[in-house]
Order: structure tokens, then sequence, then C-alpha cells
């Protein structure tokens, strides 16, 4: 029939929220704007801030892990660094190919699930859950470590507080939309490229000179240690440094996960990124390494190597007798921490998205789908903050615990990705497509091998912690989706209904009286559920109500949140269940019409329409049906909408009519 206009309304006091939403916030955007959809994507250099800062600020805590791990062996650095940049673009060529493969996104969980089966997906996006979880907390305490590296001792016991305040604040900005949280820390990200290059090529370059004398240096060593401990104890150290720099590669898959956020074409942005973040991190995370050598740094409690590294190579800077050297070292240090907190993002863009992915296929709550006024999973940001904030304070910002975590999950999808790419190209043998399944194999190795490394290195000292919690959310995962299978199978006895209706055209029908008694049904789309309320009410008021109108809201989720093509397909999709169900009454002899809208959420836009249709039919009554379960649970007002509560509540204070019909769920999952 018609879609009724946008104007606002509520109680004061829900108004008076809503404004200061709005100044915290932002406005909301406007669904039906070709503008929207450009405004909050990203070029490849703002999605290599936003997405690419994960994997280049790893290189604050991953070289040193593994720079650590060597002990006094300094001369395996350099086949460490050269180890280190190989392994970082043999992954990103690899996470490349996913991309071209799997243009729509969602990385790891979209492709275990498409070529491994759902339950291996699912395994991989509870991996994933828990790595952008932990994403966001390493990311917050190496910010804390680098700032307390220069700090003084008495300050240590602020270092937690900060870093939680640090958190919130990410929370706040993210809830903002994604463009503007990228947008705001893109300055950090130059300032840290433009200090680390002159870190690590200044360095580097006045070493120069002593290359064949660190080189010779290098082979005695070598010599000495294999003839006093042999090459099997030496490679041994040298794997075990090279697994626990597994959080160097922690933030390579970003991007892949972050493909909706792409401004288009989403594909050649995604994979430029790529480039940029694989280029920059190989060449700062090897270049570190090789510093360290160079300048023959060693670990010194209370400080990161990076903290060490700069006070060995600019601590004593002068300019005209002026010290600048130690002010250099503290601003470095402190964009380092600030890049840290830009590489939280990816947590809060990636983990939201991975969550709706999941929610869709009914491995999470359907909620996580849905999208704010902001057009963000608001859900899924809020989530994410309270779950990092409780993982920092349990581990009490130690960084050493948080990187075994991480790390552990991070190689779980990445293998289990590089595992199914391989079937994939196993399933499409076509000639020229060796190098697929080479650079696949190859990421697989090595993917797998670094895995092996940590868990057996680590798995009793923290890393168990990681494999139970995410043990547990793959647990909760399945039941969850137990639950909506059976509640799917329980009302599909509604859509019976359906098949005993009469199937001729609809006879002549009168306009509808305003003045007369109105039922306004709050449906879905068109099936046994929205049928069997229209029954119901015929059954309860019987030749009552002389008009039906048939009300509908079309729910913008992040799956189908990509452009104004997308929006106007679901109006077209919801506009054609609602006639149908305007179509069926007619044919039954009842007076009927329609409203339909398209929103982020259905409530709000729900209890709009509704008080439209209060003002122009004054003797209407409002129903919509609500699922009640056999066996009442807690959890079952999580898992499903409250939408008919909620707008029985609302519309209490309007002086509007409502009535709430039951829908029995007779097995509660």
């Amino acid at each position: 029939m018609r879609e009724a206009r946008t104007e606002p309304g509520g109680v004061p006091g829900r108004e008076r929220g809503r404004r200061l939403r709005r100044r915290l916030l932002g406005a909301p955007r406007d669904l039906l704007d070709p503008r929207t959809y450009h405004a909050i994507s990203l070029i490849a250099l703002l999605a290599w801030v936003g997405l690419g800062a994960d994997g280049l600020s790893s290189s604050a805590y991953g070289p040193d892990e593994a720079f650590r791990a060597i002990g006094s062996h300094h001369f395996l650095a350099l086949a460490l660094a050269a180890a280190t940049a190989f392994t970082v673009l043999v992954i990103s060529v690899a996470y490349s190919q996913i991309i071209a493969r799997f243009p729509f996104g969602g990385g790891g969980y979209v492709v275990a699930t498409r070529l491994l089966g759902p339950k291996v997906g699912v395994v991989s996006g509870a991996a994933l859950l828990v790595d952008y979880v932990l994403t966001i907390s390493v990311s917050t305490a190496a910010g804390g470590d680098a700032i307390w590296s220069f700090l003084p001792p008495a300050a240590a016991p602020y270092k937690l507080v900060v870093e939680a305040v640090a958190i919130g604040g990410l929370v706040m900005l993210n809830l903002r939309g994604v463009r503007e949280s990228v947008t705001v820390l893109a300055p950090i990200f130059a300032l840290f490229l433009v200090t680390h290059a002159f870190l690590i090529f200044g360095a580097i370059g006045s070493h120069l000179g002593d290359v064949p004398g660190v080189a010779a240096q290098i082979h005695r060593e070598w010599r000495t240690a294999v003839a006093t401990e042999g090459h099997r104890r030496i490679f041994g150290i040298f794997l075990l440094a090279y697994s626990m720099g597994a959080g160097t590669y922690t933030g390579i898959e970003a991007v892949s996960n972050g493909l909706q956020i792409m401004r288009e074409p989403k594909v050649a942005t995604a994979r430029r990124t790529m480039t940029y973040m694989a280029v920059s991190l190989s060449l700062t995370a090897g270049g570190l390494l090789l510093a360290y050598l160079l300048f023959h740094a060693v670990p010194v409690e209370g400080k990161t190597m990076n903290a060490v590294l700069l006070e060995r190579f600019a601590g004593g800077f002068t300019v005209g007798g002026l010290a600048i050297g130690p002010g250099f070292v503290v601003a470095t240090l402190v964009i380092e921490a600030a890049l840290l907190l830009v590489a939280a993002q990816a947590g809060f863009l990636d983990g939201p998205r991975v969550m709706a992915n999941m929610a869709t296929d009914s491995w999470l709550p359907h909620r996580f789908a849905a999208l704010s006024e902001r057009l963000i999973t608001q859900d899924g940001v809020l989530l994410m903050g309270i779950a990092s904030l409780v993982t920092l304070l349990l581990a009490r910002g130690d960084i050493t615990h948080l990187v075994t975590m991480y790390s552990i999950n991070v190689f779980v999808t990445f293998s289990l990705s590089q595992a199914a790419m391989l079937r994939y190209w196993a399933r499409h043998r076509r000639p020229g497509r060796g190098r697929g399944f080479l650079v696949h194999g190859l990421a697989l190795v090595l993917c797998t091998g670094i895995l092996v490394g940590v868990v057996w290195e680590k798995g009793r000292q923290g890393g168990w912690v990681t494999i139970l919690v995410t043990g547990l959310v793959i647990a909760l995962c399945f039941s969850i989706r137990r639950h909506y299978q059976s509640v799917q199978e329980n009302l599909r006895r509604l859509d019976e209904i359906m098949t005993s209706f009469p199937a001729h055209p609809a006879a002549d029908h009168a306009p509808l009286d305003a003045r007369q008694p109105t039922a306004v049904m709050l449906v879905g789309g068109y099936a046994g559920l929205g049928i069997h309320a229209l029954l119901t009410v015929q059954r309860l008021f019987p030749g009552f109500f002389r008009n039906f109108i048939f009300l509908s809201v079309g729910v913008i989720d992040s799956a189908r949140m990509k452009g104004v093509e997308e929006v106007e397909e679901v109006r077209r999709r919801t506009e054609e269940s609602v006639r149908r169900y305007v179509d069926l009454a007619r044919r039954l002899g009842l007076a009927a019409d329609w409203r339909s809208s398209v929103a982020t959420e259905a409530v709000t836009e729900a209890e709009r329409l509704c008080k439209e249709l209060g003002r122009e039919y004054p003797r209407a009554v409002f129903f919509a049906g609500k699922l009640v379960f056999q066996r009442e649970r807690w959890f079952q007002r999580l898992l499903h909408n409250e939408t008919a509560v909620v707008l029985q509540r609302r519309f209490q204070f309007e002086g509007l009519n409502m009535m709430v019909l039951p829908v029995r769920v007779l097995e509660a999952a």
C-alpha cells in the first residue's frame, strides 16, 4: 500500500536518552542514500590503517618474544629475521588468494565452512572470536608495556587501570562507526611508519661498514655452538624461537575477514591492502631482529626489546650540544603504544563481523547479526570490548601469557584455512593451478609447524587456557544451533496451515473504515506463524474487527548491508510478504490493507509505524506473536527477540492497546 513517513516520537525520557546517544555516537545513517555506503567503506590506505595495523603492530611483541627465545645464541637472529620475513610473505600470498576465491569476505570461518563443512567452520569461527578478543587485550597490554618502559617504577600500579580505560575509549569510538574510528587513528599509523623506518634503516645503515666483521662473528659463534651443543640442539633452539615469534603473524588474516568494509572494487582494494601489510610487516619485523643483533641488544627487566634498541641507537643523539636522543626514544615508544591501540581496531572491526556471519548461520544468537542506526554490529562491539577487558584483567596485563594464548588460536584458524584451500585446489585441478596448491601447501606446513611448536612449548604455561576457552565456545555454539533447529522443527507444524486456505482469487473489497475496530497485525515473512496469529484473532474476537492491517519491518542485518540494491531487495521482499497476507485476508472476506518499512532495528521502526496507525485508526488494537516455551529458561530471551513484549511496554505510555499472542513451543532445546 504505502510506507509511512519517518517522524520522531516517544516519551520525554526516551527522547533525552536518544539525544544523548546521538551526541556520543552520531546521527543515524540513511540506508537508502548511496553516499552512505561510500562513507562507511575504506580505501586501501585506510584499510591498511584499520586492519593492517594489527599485523604491523605485532612487530612490537612478536620479534621481541622470538629474540628472547634464542637466549645467548644471538647469531641465530639473522636466520630468524629471514625466516620471519619469508613466513609473512607466504601467509600473505595465501590469504590474498583466499580473498580472490571468496570475495564476499568472512575469512577463515567462511572458508572452512564452505570447503570443510559447518562443523569444522564453527571450530575456525570460535578460534577467530577468541583470537579477536585477545587481539584487543594483547595490543592494549603491549601498548602499556611500551609506555611503562620509560616511566618510573612508582607508576606500575596504574598500568592496568590505564589499559582498561583505553579499551573503554575504543569501544565508544567504534560505536560511532568504522570510518570514524579509523580516520581518527590514521595519523598515529603514519607517525609509526616514519619513526620505525628511521630506527630500522638507521640502525642497519649505521652498521653497513661492519658487515664483514658481523658475518665473521656470526660464523665463529655458529661453529662454537655446534661444536659444544650439536646441530640438533641449535636447530631446536631456532625452531623454538621461530614458534615463539608466532605473534608476528597474528594480524595477517584481518584483511580477508574485513572485506565487507572495503571500497569497491572490494577484491582489488583488499589485495592491495594485503600487499601493503605484507611488505611493511616483513620489513619491520625482520629489520628489528637484525637491528637487535647489530646493536647487541639484550633483554632488560621492565623494558621491551624495542625500548632497549631505541636507547642504544638513539639515546645519545645530540644537536648543537642539546640531547635529543631521550626525547626521540620516548616519542617513538609513545607512538608505538598508540599504534598498538590502533591495532586493537582489528578486533572491533573483524570480531563482530565474524560473530555476525556465525549468527546468520545460527551458531550464535541472531541479535549479533543486527546493525545499529550507525550501521555497525553494536552488540558485537560491546561483547568484544567486555570480553577483552575481562581477559586483560584476569591476565593482569602480562603480555607473555596473553601472546601465548593469542598465537595458538591464530594458527588454528590459519591451518584450517590453508587445509580448506588445498581441498579447493584439489577439486579444481586445471592447467596452471599448481601455483595455488604449492602456496597453500607451504603455508599449511609453516602454520601447522608453528602451532605445534607453540602448543608443545607453552601448552602448560597458559596455552591450555586458550584451548579450554575455545572448546567451551565451540560447545556453546553447538548448543545454540541445536536450540534454533529444535524451534524451527517445532514451528514447521504451523506452516501446514497454509495448505488449507482457499486458492480462489480475492473478492471485491470495500475500503477500510477508520471509525471501525481495526486489528493491526505485526508480522514477519509470509509463513504459518503470521497466519496462526490471524486465525487466533478471528477465534478470540469473532466478527468484531472490521479492518485488518498487516504491518511488517524488513530488517537490514550485517549480511545484507552491502549497498542500496540489497536494501531495495529487502524492501521488495517485505512488501511482497505483507501483500500476501492482505490477499489471504481478502480471500477470507476481510477488509485488509498493509504498511511496511525497512530498518536496521525492528522495534523502533515498528513503534513509529504503529503510532501513525493509532492516529489514523483510533479504535486500533495491535497484535504480535511471541514464542512461549514449555520450559522457560533464562537463555531463551538472549536467543529470541522480545519485540512483542518491548512494544507492549512502550505502548502503555502511548495509550495504545496491544495484545501479545502466545505461540507455543512444546520442546525447548
